[in-house]
């Protein structure tokens, strides 16, 4: 009776414990019956994430879900062509089975070495160091000659609305209106930038010529261009500290290690490319996604 009741108490146990691991580790989504769980997306992140350091936390998430899916639904596809029985596979087996030892020592040794203290430090450092630039709000009336700019001119400084006058006389389409919106130095034509920086705000220009024609140009505001948040700009300080610490890392194991290239002619490009402690780090993106950051 007691072996019993010691059963029974290991069964619960057990089973809370099953449970609790089940509820740290949701299924996320299904694929032809087939679980994805956040550990999947754990992994997925650790393998492309750094190609997603310009996403927000939502959109990364959506698309690690997505090369999730992919991912079983073209191992799926794969494992129904018998690709698993191929002579091959063994070796592409052995060979994801040392990169995912290489991914858990990167996650280990230098992802998890990295710290959000250490970005903050960073952050601290270069916005001390940084002035706010000024952006200027204009407008502007572009025509053919300066006969036509004076025109212009003269009519707004009778106290014609600028927008209306825009419409009806401006030779740029894209500016509704003559706005131009907010913008900074080094935007706009350096003749066009001066007049207006120089520009009062509620101020009109004198007619300036540039290559594009004669302006008339208003200031409506000026400002102090914001600095960014620290958030808005974490992750990328974090990419920038991992890859460092990934040169670090690796240069060490490099030195430390006994590597020869038995190829005569990859030898030679090798050592022409990287000579021993002078080598690149393997990069901190551990996919084959593209540039614009999709796995």
């Amino acid at each position: 009776m007691k072996a019993r009741s010691a059963l029974l108490l290991m069964a619960a146990f057990i089973g809370v414990a099953f449970s609790a691991a089940a509820a740290d580790d949701p299924v996320i989504a299904r694929v032809n019956g087939v679980d994805i769980k956040q550990s999947d997306l754990d992994f997925a992140a650790s393998e492309v994430g750094p190609r997603l350091a310009n996403f927000s936390a939502a959109d990364r998430r959506k698309v690690l879900l997505q090369y999730v899916i992919e991912s079983e639904l073209m191992a799926g596809a794969g494992q129904t062509d018998n690709l698993d029985k191929a002579d091959s596979f063994p070796g592409r087996v052995k060979y994801h089975g040392r990169r995912a030892l290489r991914d858990a020592y990167f996650d280990l040794k230098i992802h998890d070495a990295v710290t959000e203290a250490d970005a903050k430090k960073i952050y601290d450092e270069k916005i001390g160091q940084m002035k706010p630039e000024q952006e200027v709000h204009a407008r502007h009336i572009l025509v053919a000659t300066e006969a036509e700019a004076k025109e212009v001119a003269e009519r707004l400084k009778k106290g014609e609305d600028f927008a209306t006058v825009a419409k009806e006389k401006s030779k740029d389409p894209a500016a509704e209106g003559g706005d131009l919106g907010f913008f900074s130095r080094g935007q706009m034509l350096k003749p066009f930038e001066e007049a207006a920086f120089a520009l009062d705000v509620g101020e009109l220009s004198e007619p300036l010529q540039t290559q594009f024609g004669w302006h008339v140009i208003k200031v409506e505001e000026k400002r102090d261009q914001p600095l960014p948040t620290f958030e808005q700009v974490k992750e990328g300080i974090i990419s920038q500290l991992v890859q460092q610490k990934a040169q670090e890392v690796v240069t060490g194991l490099r030195n430390a290690a006994k590597i020869e290239v038995v190829d005569p002619e990859l030898k030679k490009s090798v050592d022409e490319i990287a000579p021993k402690g002078d080598a690149p780090p393997l990069p901190e993106d551990k996919s084959s996604g593209d540039a614009q950051g999709n796995p």
